[in-house]
């Protein structure tokens, strides 16, 4: 009698058709990354002041060397809105020549940090601080692409651009403005909208790319008066920094923007790889060996003298529901990128800069986290402050000094929440010292509470302090207590009585700093 089959028993697929299916996902993937990457790189370069042709090589870059490095297997690199703000006002403070050097000190500075394992300490950093930070850059990049689609120069400084976002619509509506590029530019950000509920198209065609050729087949249609993209071809736009550019490293400005395009780049991508880990159930992220990926691409952007790159999440997340399966597809997207620019490169000059701009008014408001800030302030207020804080820091000041106002922020109240100091009172008599014990971590942040407990103390006994259970006092609060202590029993009548338990926990910056630690 022939055995049955076990229920629920299927033939493995053989290796031949399991490679052909996994290669057919992956060349399908690559081409929705490239679709969805090939306005962005585009968009990116010239919201950055750069030639558009710069956010094509990072893209290029981003698919043939880092696609090919170790780290993350589907997470797609090139060049960020997150970074536009930042490389901006670098080539406008130092000049083009000079971005080449920035962008290859950050590399160098990545792949040290990565050779030192510092990868995974970057998920340390507040993720209030780094959605504050992409909430201050997406205000900042709408602020100033607001004027590119009404192609009008945008004044310097995000509070300038801000201010002169109401003079812009009273220009516009009276006529001061032509409105061409301005509608144009709306109808842009209503494909982008709309265009994804149309799910059968939207699966054939990226609402990124459908938007940009919508409105390129309007301005030739029908000829519209708007601003173009500038092309000057990619051999004319890659200039390799000199020698010379790199005295610029003296200045200190320059260095803290070397700093900041380390900081910055590491933190998103990092970040950006622990999310599209969530997406699917590959391997995992080896955020050192992703660290340093990233630094190999962004030391050979600074040598082409390209604009930097970090990983996107966009396109990652893309690349993830379009099926990719291992890293060939972010490889291929590098070279479907590089086609375009060897084939079709007088393509780039037929793009309305005003669709551009309306791409990243786009993605800038996506980089607001909106819909997520109702629920942060209702289950936890202290995050949403120190989102919302590093977010108009980043307005009112640059992105270097808003972050450092988001990680302070960020700190304090950190302390904040772990000081947490009671105060015990034990009554051994009325001839008696009273006995009072202080427990927890007494800092500088607790010390207008704690006086005020200690001052409701009876002004006529004496007092004897133990801090023997404190975990942790800094310097600041153990000289306060001793003072107010020796204050105390002075207008109570009598002298001081310390205890060796009373000096505090070794170490801890107390007043004596030499008991030993309590239990």
């Amino acid at each position: 009698m022939r055995r049955g089959r076990r229920a629920g028993w299927r033939c493995p697929m053989p290796v031949k058709f399991k490679a052909r299916a996994t290669l057919r996902a992956d060349v399908t993937a690559s081409l929705v990354v490239f679709l969805v990457a090939l306005p962005l790189c585009v968009g990116i370069a010239v919201a950055s002041g750069v030639p558009a042709e710069l956010g094509l090589v990072t893209g290029i870059v981003g698919g043939l060397v880092v696609g090919l490095l170790p780290g993350s297997s589907l997470q797609v690199s090139g060049p960020a809105a997150g970074l536009t703000v930042l490389v901006y006002e670098a080539v406008q403070a130092y000049g083009l020549a000079v971005l080449g050097v920035l962008v290859l000190c950050a590399g160098l500075l990545q792949l040290l940090m990565g050779a030192l394992r510092l990868g995974r300490w970057f998920r340390a950093i507040s993720v209030a601080v780094v959605q504050g930070m992409l909430a201050g850059i997406g205000m900042v990049l709408i602020a100033g692409q607001v004027y590119a689609m009404a192609d009008a120069k945008a004044p310097a400084g995000g509070p300038a651009k801000i201010v002169g976002l109401p003079g812009l619509g009273g220009d516009l509506l009276g006529g001061g403005i032509a409105p061409t590029a301005a509608l144009l530019g709306a109808g842009t950000i209503a494909v982008l909208v709309l265009w994804p509920r149309w799910r059968r198209a939207a699966k054939v065609l990226p609402a990124p790319l459908a938007a940009v050729g919508l409105a390129t087949a309007a301005t030739a249609a029908f000829d519209l008066p708007v601003a173009r993209v500038r092309v000057q071809g990619v051999l004319e736009a890659v200039q390799p920094p000199g020698a010379q550019d790199f005295g610029a490293l003296l200045s200190v400005g320059v260095a803290a923007t070397v700093l900041a395009f380390t900081l910055i780049a590491s933190a998103e991508s990092l970040f950006s790889a622990a999310a599209v880990d969530r997406l699917h159930d590959g391997p995992r992220t080896d955020y050192d060996k992703e660290l340093m990926a990233q630094g190999a691409g962004n030391a050979v952007c600074g040598a082409l003298g390209a604009l930097p790159m970090t990983a996107v999440i966009v396109r990652s997340s893309a690349n993830v529901a379009a099926g990719a399966r291992t890293k060939l597809s972010r490889v291929l997207h590098g070279v479907w990128l590089l086609l375009f620019v060897a084939a079709l490169p007088g393509a780039l000059g037929m793009i309305p800069v005003a669709t551009l701009a309306a791409v990243l008014v786009h993605a800038g408001w996506r980089l607001i986290p909106v819909r997520q800030f109702v629920p942060l302030w209702r289950d936890h207020r202290a995050e949403a402050v120190v989102l919302a804080v590093t977010a108009f820091a980043i307005v009112g000041t640059n992105l270097f000094e808003g972050v450092l106002v988001g990680l302070l922020l960020a700190v304090v109240k950190t302390a904040w929440e772990i000081s947490h100091v009671q105060v015990e009172t034990e009554d051994a008599g009325a001839d008696q010292a009273l006995r009072v014990r202080v427990l927890g971590n007494a800092t500088f942040l607790r010390l207008p509470k704690l006086l005020d407990q200690l001052e409701s103390l009876p002004a006529d006994r004496s007092v004897e302090l133990n801090l023997a259970g404190l975990r942790h006092v800094d310097h600041a609060c153990g000289m306060a207590l001793a003072a107010w202590e020796e204050e105390h029993n002075s207008r109570a009548g009598a002298a001081p009585s310390l205890s060796p338990a009373a000096q505090g926990p070794a170490g801890s910056g107390g007043p004596g700093g030499s008991a030993p630690p309590p239990g």
